[in-house]
């Protein structure tokens, strides 16, 4: 099986409620796909919205580097200065009829 990309990816919209977001695959052993909406967080909202089933990612921003987003760990920077998101959860209705 082959590693996640280091590589970053380019920003893209929710085909069903038009939200920025980003997806990727996100760590070195066992990395798993994530889509994270791109609006930042305060530690406030971190922490409303952090749940068992929807994390906190750190989105590694840079000048002449793509947009990589990154496990927080108990080590993460209390003074991170890369913004925090956290998992898109679509708010458009389901287009679906069955």
């Amino acid at each position: 099986m082959a590693r996640a990309s280091r590589k970053g990816s380019s920003p893209t919209r929710c085909p069903s409620c038009s939200a920025p977001t980003l997806t990727q695959w996100v760590g070195d052993t066992a990395a798993v796909r994530v889509t994270a909406d791109l609006t930042p967080l305060t530690p406030a909202q971190q922490a409303e919205a952090r749940t068992p089933n929807r994390l906190i990612w750190c989105l590694v921003t840079g000048e002449h580097r793509p947009l990589r987003l990154r496990w927080i760990h108990t080590w993460h920077p209390q003074n991170c200065p890369h913004p925090h998101v956290t998992d898109h959860q679509c708010t458009a209705p389901p287009t679906t009829l069955f």
